[in-house]
């Protein structure tokens, strides 16, 4: 198979070294500046320059050294995580309860949860920010989390709900009709079958609590800065490298849990394959 000639239908890979090429360059162009950071918190100036004149590590050093940073870094560890708890949590259950729903309200549901993801962050900001006024939890840990949680349920319901589309609820109506009531069989039926998703979901939501900026900015403030928070504040009063040291580390967390992220997706996907090989190999001996 391998070594017979294109026909004339056949696409060659040859042919398509243009769309390689320009595959390339639009990934050049999104991931450079990036990775243009990365050389930078290694540099030994004062100031930010390209190329580095010299080679040090004294801002990771400054970072880790100064407990500004650290309390901030603690403060968007803490929302992250417990962002993921609740916004995981509630997001599984809001897409699983519009799967098993017959409601014809189950779409303009679907499309209410897509609101964040729609209006600029900018106005959701201003919103949270008046209304948290009058609640009084600007600059509070609840304020961040349940702020962040907005954001990130949306993300963690495309997710779930995408995995709900190839689940067969017939499953779970077997186990109630057992005698299972409906969360034990969501508990021990459903949700072993969209684990993957669920978790895939979690770190997505880690990922929008620790990188936002934009809500932050607004209600996270005082001793309950984020990192981001003080990251801008830093490039607003002085270009310090340090930032590109943080900057630097806050993008490998992201490829490390979005890399694991792919992982968990085609886990199953290679599972199923290893289940039918046998069959297939049966069907062709046949």
């Amino acid at each position: 198979m391998l070594g017979r000639p294109a026909t004339e239908t056949q696409i060659t890979h040859g042919r398509r070294l243009w769309l390689y090429g320009l595959a390339a360059l639009v990934l050049l162009f999104l991931v450079l500046p990036s990775l243009l950071v990365i050389p930078l918190s290694f540099s030994d100036s004062r100031y930010l320059a390209f190329p580095p004149p010299g080679w040090s590590t004294r801002w990771y050093e400054a970072y880790f050294g100064a407990i500004e940073w650290r309390d901030a870094t603690a403060i968007s560890f803490t929302a992250a995580i417990l962002t993921m708890v609740i916004s995981t949590t509630l997001g599984t259950l809001a897409a699983y309860g519009m799967h098993a729903s017959r409601s014809r309200f189950t779409q303009l549901a679907y499309a209410t949860f897509m609101l964040p993801l729609i209006i600029p962050g900018i106005l959701i900001a201003i919103g949270i920010f008046l209304l948290y006024a009058h609640l009084g939890l600007n600059n509070t840990l609840t304020g961040i989390v349940l702020a962040h949680s907005v954001m990130a349920i949306p993300l963690v319901v495309i997710l779930v709900a995408s995995s709900f589309k190839s689940y067969d609820m017939n499953q779970e109506m077997v186990a109630r009709s057992l005698g299972a009531s409906r969360p034990w069989a969501f508990l021990t039926v459903t949700l072993p079958q969209i684990k993957t998703s669920v978790i895939s979901a979690a770190l997505l939501a880690f990922i929008t609590s620790l990188d936002e900026v934009v809500i932050s900015l607004f209600i996270a403030g005082g001793d309950k800065a984020t990192l981001t928070r003080r990251m801008f504040n830093a490039l607003r009063d002085e270009i310090d490298p340090t930032i590109a040291a943080i900057s630097t580390l806050l993008i490998l967390i992201s490829i490390l849990l979005l890399g694991l992220t792919q992982l968990l997706q085609r886990s199953p996907n290679r599972q199923a394959a290893a289940v039918d090989e046998p069959s297939r190999r049966k069907s062709a001996k046949a």
